[in-house]
């Protein structure tokens, strides 16, 4: 053992005993502190024993000091009939329809829960979009002081504490009403329909129209949720969870707080339409018939793994004057299904997110109405992607044909480039160089960029997919082949241990689809040589890097996006085989030697080119 050795292990057995001997005085002390406290906690207990009789006797006789306080300056200030109100026993009323069930609560006569009754969450449990105890929803107002309805009792009027639609019902309603005095009273009024997610919400003031100062202009809506973790993959989901709103008008803007933030937060001081707490599959919103003033938002994000996505709030002012007799509003709880959301006329299917202008275009009037054909008169959506992806192949094969002819051709011309390329090979004749292959490109009729416009005339249409795969509510728990949920990712082993950026789990969709986009990139890249003179590392990025990085991206997404690419680029591949049995490259150049021979017109960009080379020469001489 060398002296550095025996060094360390001195050093080592040094801090050992002095760590024993700080804890030993720690713990020394620590047990000192607790006797104490165990002492005084003795003395109190006894104490509070011997002050039961006397507590249980002015329990029996009176509230406590803070509640007898709060009642009695409300009594003072509007009465008796809204003071008793602030007491009571909170109980639970339920209404369902063949869609939704809504729980509401005496307490502030709010909606406390509501289920989808057609849908279940990852695990089979019953879908839930929020719980009493996960919620809020407070109106607030001033009547010599400030009154929030979350604090009292509301009288049900004629509810039943479990009520269903049944065949011969299109209608039922719930009454909750807050008496402010003898002949006046608060009432919310909810309106369930057969067959719909939404649900009619009025608040009538009736004989409350001097209960108001005047000048006032609005109330307040407090209404705050924490959303359940509906699907498998927290992160996919958590990446379309925000709150979302509209501005009023048809054509009203949609905007909404960046799902991507831990936290994030906004004032809206304009009118607005409606408001959602949306999750991925799911939306909760809240539309006013006469548009909200004003509203501040704002949104966090919970850990992975507390079965909770993201809390909403949202400070909500309506307008409002002591003259108003009711205001309208409703509530949509149900899924993020387009054709579903388009029935409302609200604008709802805004929600959905498809992209935006030409993207949102193609999602909208083409890609959406194919795929709800396909589904009619098909059952998996396994076979509905691969149909998609066909019809999509042979509607973009024009353009690949021209792509590849045009890469073709470039090809072919190398030799010639090259030559131009040795004829010049000091810098200060690249203009010149630039010129001639130019001249050789127009002689010819070849055009350098024609590869690049057909795919650059594609790509709308693979960004369309890439936000069309994660929205579609119809791929939510469909399974197909070892993916039991094409709408989050399929996972074939799970690991032990999270890899930063890649997940806990290896998806065989996203596997399979960077290994066909790596053979894609090879043959692309054989075909197109050194023609386009590629910057340095643009071939290792294209063959090696794309696919690690969609191997890491696309891990955690939707298995119904990867299962497309894979699609997708498989068809490349047989399209490309196919084409190349086609294409005869001594035919292409044959072609292009008699193109040259034919005159040729110059163009602006050529006729510049040859005077900046001209002038070049007289600067030399």
């Amino acid at each position: 053992m060398d002296k550095k050795s025996i060094i360390g292990l001195v050093l080592i057995g040094a801090i050992l005993i002095g760590f024993s001997y700080f804890n030993s005085r720690q713990t020394a002390e620590y047990q000192k502190v607790q006797a104490h406290q165990q002492d005084s906690i003795a003395r109190v207990k006894k104490a509070q024993e011997a002050a039961k009789p006397a507590a249980a006797t002015a329990e029996l006789n009176s509230t406590t000091s803070k509640d007898s306080a709060e009642i009695a300056s409300m009594t003072e200030v509007v009465g008796a009939s809204l003071a008793n109100s602030l007491k009571g026993t909170e109980e639970f009323y339920t209404i369902q329809n063949d869609l939704i069930k809504v729980v509401f609560s005496n307490k502030g006569g709010r909606i406390a829960q509501v289920e989808a009754l057609k849908y279940k969450r990852h695990n089979g449990e019953k879908l839930v979009l929020f719980t009493p105890e996960k919620s809020k929803f407070d109106l607030s107002f001033y009547m010599g002081q400030n009154i929030s309805t979350s604090k009292f009792f509301f009288e049900p009027v004629n509810v039943a504490k479990s009520d269903q639609l049944s065949g011969k019902d299109s209608t039922k309603s719930v009454t909750f009403r807050l008496h402010t005095a003898d002949a006046s009273y608060l009432e919310f009024v909810y309106t369930l329909k057969k067959g719909s997610y939404m649900v009619d919400y009025k608040v009538n003031f009736v004989g409350m129209q001097n209960k108001f100062p005047q000048g006032i202009t609005d109330f307040d809506i407090k209404w705050a949720m924490t959303a359940p973790q509906q699907e498998k993959g927290f992160k996919n989901e958590n990446n379309y969870t925000a709150i979302a709103y509209k501005f009023p008008g048809e054509k009203g803007d949609f905007e909404e707080l960046s799902p991507m933030k831990e936290e994030a937060s906004e004032k809206v001081s304009t009118k607005i339409q409606w408001i959602n707490f949306k999750q991925q599959f799911f939306s909760s919103i809240l539309v006013s018939k006469n548009n909200f003033t004003s509203a501040d938002i704002s949104q966090t994000t919970n850990p992975e793994n507390s079965g909770y996505t993201k809390n909403f709030t949202a400070d909500i002012r309506v307008p409002f004057n002591p003259t108003t007799k009711s205001v309208d509003m409703a509530f949509y709880f149900g899924p993020n299904l387009f054709k579903e959301l388009k029935k409302y006329d609200q604008g709802f299917e805004k929600v959905v997110p498809l992209g935006g202008w030409i993207i949102r275009w193609i999602n909208r009037w083409v890609v959406i109405p194919v795929f709800d054909v396909l589904e009619s008169h098909i059952g998996s959506f396994g076979l509905i992607i691969l149909i998609l992806t066909v019809l999509i192949k042979l509607v973009l094969f024009p353009l690949t044909y021209k792509s590849y002819l045009s890469m073709a051709k470039m090809r072919v011309l190398k030799p010639e480039v090259d030559k131009i390329n040795e004829k010049y090979p000091k810098k200060e004749d690249a203009l010149k160089k630039q010129q001639e292959v130019m001249a050789l490109y127009r002689k010819t009729g070849v055009n350098p960029m024609g590869g690049c416009l057909p795919m650059l005339l594609q790509l709308p249409i693979l960004i369309a997919m890439f936000r069309f795969f994660p929205a579609s509510f119809e791929l939510r728990q469909e399974s197909f082949l070892w993916a039991d949920d094409l709408s989050s990712f399929d996972s074939i082993i799970n690991l032990p241990f999270d890899i930063p950026l890649y997940g806990g789990h290896i998806s065989l969709f996203t596997l399979l689809m960077a290994v066909s986009l790596y053979l894609t990139s090879k043959i692309n890249t054989a075909q197109m040589g050194d023609t386009t003179q590629q910057m340095p590392g643009m071939k290792f990025m294209t063959l090696y890097m794309m696919p690690v990085m969609m191997l890491f991206w696309f891990n955690n997404y939707a298995a119904g996006l990867s299962y497309y690419y894979l699609l997708s680029n498989l068809f490349t591949l047989g399209q490309t085989y196919l084409i190349r049995q086609t294409v005869n490259d001594d035919a292409i150049h044959a072609k292009l030697k008699e193109n040259s021979k034919k005159p040729v017109k110059k163009s602006r960009f050529q006729q510049k080119l040859e005077e900046m080379a001209k002038q070049q020469q007289r600067m030399k001489k």
